[in-house]
C-alpha cells in the first residue's frame, strides 16, 4: 500500500480532524500486505494512528486508518454507546469495539453493520437515521454527501467541505513532493 493511497483516501484522518477513513485497495498477496500495514503501523502508531485490514476478498482489502483515541472518545458519547447497544457491542473500550466491528464486517450470514459510521465520525443522529430506514434510505434523509444527514444540515455540509478541501490540499502538498511523515498530524 502506497503512502499516496493513504494521502489519497484518509487526508482527513491523517490531518486530525477525523476519526477515521476506510477505503479498499488492492492486493496480490495477503502476507505482503499484512507486513505493509505492520511498516505503516511503525510510522503511523507515533502520531497517533493506526491501520488495519477489515477484511480481505479476492483482490482487494478493506482497510480502516483511525485516530484510537478520537474513536474512544466518539463511541463514548451517550447516543453511540446507546446505537453500539442496541447493535449488540458491549462497550467496554473502543478497541473492543474494533474487534466487534471486524468480526461483523466478515460475518458472511449478517447484514452490513451501519453502525460503522460512529467509526467514522459521522454524528450518531445520522447514524441512527440511516439505520432506522433501511428500507428506504431516502426517508427522512436531508442531504448526501460524505455520509446520509438525517439531522443538523448546516455542520453536515460544513463538514463536508472541511473534508474536501483537506483532502485537496494533502493531494497538492502530496504532488509537490512533501512526504507523509510531514503530512501526518500528531494528536
Amino acid at each position: 500500500m502506497s503512502d499516496e493511497m493513504l494521502v489519497q483516501n484518509g487526508s482527513p484522518t491523517l490531518a486530525g480532524i477525523k476519526t477515521g477513513n476506510l477505503f479498499t485497495c488492492p492486493y496480490t498477496d495477503r502476507r505482503q500486505t499484512m507486513h505493509e500495514l505492520q511498516q505503516l503501523n511503525k510510522r503511523l502508531v507515533p502520531k497517533g494512528l493506526r491501520i488495519l485490514p477489515l477484511r480481505y476478498s479476492a483482490e482487494r482489502v478493506l482497510v480502516y486508518l483511525y485516530r484510537p483515541s478520537r474513536l474512544e472518545k466518539d463511541l463514548s458519547e451517550k447516543e453511540a454507546v446507546e446505537l453500539l447497544e442496541n447493535a449488540g457491542y458491549r462497550h467496554e473500550n473502543a478497541n473492543q469495539c474494533v474487534i466487534e466491528l471486524i468480526r461483523r464486517i466478515n460475518d458472511v450470514d449478517t447484514e452490513f453493520p451501519h453502525e460503522i459510521g460512529l467509526f467514522l465520525s459521522y454524528p450518531p443522529e445520522d447514524v441512527r437515521g440511516f439505520i432506522s430506514h433501511r428500507e428506504n434510505r431516502s426517508v427522512g434523509c436531508k442531504l448526501v454527501g460524505t455520509w446520509r444527514v438525517y439531522g443538523d444540515v448546516q455542520k453536515a455540509r460544513k463538514t463536508f467541505e472541511e473534508y474536501r478541501k483537506c483532502t485537496e490540499n494533502y493531494c497538492r502538498q502530496w504532488s509537490s513532493g512533501v512526504p507523509l511523515s510531514r503530512l501526518v498530524v500528531a494528536v
